[in-house]
């Protein structure tokens, strides 16, 4: 590979991708550069508040978006079939990180949830770096599932509930939602019956039902979701002032900058609810375009699994599809108050490197699979110039 090649403004190979790739990369980069605007917006007065230094949060994330660029370009020039040959490792360590989080001492908790890993000053979120090979390793059973046999699709199954499992005992019942509706629906795109798959769904919505039985701010959080202002100051509180940002947004929004919300009314609002600051400053217009954006995204993102000829690849891009927009419309549905109050960061946006690299190592990954499904229909044009220095070469 070449080493101009990891970084974007540089990889001079861009011209020749398929236009899905190149599409799916300048769209990727726009909802990047977007979400950054946002969050120095968002994280400015708490940051100044907290740390002494408005800057404090956006200049890491800056850090952050650097590292996860790295990745994102050796991703998008690496061959898949090289990145699904070691997928399942990089599985299995983040499943056993997921179990080590829970282990008292070990997991770094907040919101009384043991979702981190403190390894120095750099917190390891497994149950967000998991998704993207969790995605690759459900593409690989399932797109080979006729021709293995009984003992490995349970083998992997029971490593797939292991996963759903240990992110849900953290508790983080958000996230084993998404991981186990992407899991889910690449079963449904792969063919398997329709009797697993409504087993499996009515199994996953049964779990779900003993979760929310069992913890009490599970179902505090559920019940206030559906008459936030009988407990305004309370359990209410939060998704009560995220629609008091997204409501005072109006047409236009307030102006960049402008949000009253987010000077310490809103809480978190750099991560689990910077959708409404979002909203307040940018209004409904801006709310609008933002969801144009995701919808032009898994747009391109089905059209790059429909012509993929792979059916590995296909699942791989629709299984990326599903996280990035998936997650994007559960956290914009828990700001609104069309879904109860969960703690899941908005891709691209939200405050953390664990989900920045997350996010662009997943769309680096659907970006590949627009390479390699259609590079072969791209046919430069050629010139005379061209036409005689392939003649040189060839005498």
């Amino acid at each position: 590979m070449n080493i101009r090649q990891l970084i974007p403004i540089f990889d001079n190979s861009v011209s020749t991708w398929a236009v899905e790739a190149r599409l799916l990369r300048w769209l990727t980069l726009v909802w990047l550069f977007i979400g950054l605007v946002v969050l120095f917006s968002a994280s400015y007065a708490v940051a100044d508040e907290r740390q002494g230094d408005g800057m404090y949060y956006f200049k890491r994330q800056i850090i952050w978006v650097l590292v996860s660029l790295i990745l994102f370009n050796i991703i998008v020039n690496l061959p898949l079939q090289k990145i699904l040959g070691v997928s399942h490792w990089f599985l299995m360590f983040f499943l056993l990180l997921i179990f080590v989080t829970l282990i008292p001492g070990l997991g770094k908790k907040a919101f009384d949830a043991a979702r981190w890993i403190a390894i120095g000053p750099i917190p390891i979120q497994p149950s967000e770096l998991i998704k993207p090979f969790l995605v690759l390793q459900s593409a690989r059973l399932f797109g080979q599932w006729d021709r293995l046999s009984w003992e490995v699709r349970l083998s992997w199954l029971g490593v797939f509930c292991l996963v759903l499992l240990g992110i849900l005992a953290q508790p983080n019942l958000s996230t084993t939602a998404l991981c186990g509706m992407t899991i889910w629906f690449i079963a449904l795109a792969a063919g398997l019956p329709y009797k697993y798959l409504g087993g499996t769904a009515i199994g996953g919505v049964l779990l779900a039902l003993l979760s929310i039985s069992i913890k009490e701010y599970q179902r505090r959080r559920v019940m206030s979701f559906l008459n936030p202002w009988a407990d305004a100051t309370g359990d209410g509180y939060q998704l009560v002032q995220s629609l008091l940002a997204v409501g005072s947004g109006q047409g236009w929004g307030v102006g960049f900058g402008l949000s009253q919300q987010k000077l310490f009314y809103l809480p978190i609002q750099d991560t689990d609810f910077i959708f409404a600051v979002f909203a307040e400053e940018f209004g409904f217009v801006g709310s609008i375009l933002l969801l144009l954006l995701l919808a032009i995204f898994a747009t391109l993102g089905l059209i790059v699994a429909m012509k993929a000829k792979n059916i590995i690849h296909r699942l791989v891009a629709i299984g990326i599809t599903v996280v990035m927009i998936g997650q994007s419309l559960l956290h914009i549905g828990v700001a609104t108050g069309a879904l109860p109050t969960t703690g899941l960061p908005l891709p691209m946006f939200s405050y953390g490197g664990n989900s920045m690299i997350a996010s662009l190592v997943a769309a680096g990954l659907l970006i590949r699979v627009a390479r390699e499904s259609s590079e072969a229909e791209v046919v430069p044009l050629r010139t005379p110039q061209s036409e005689n220095k392939r003649r040189r070469r060839m005498f």
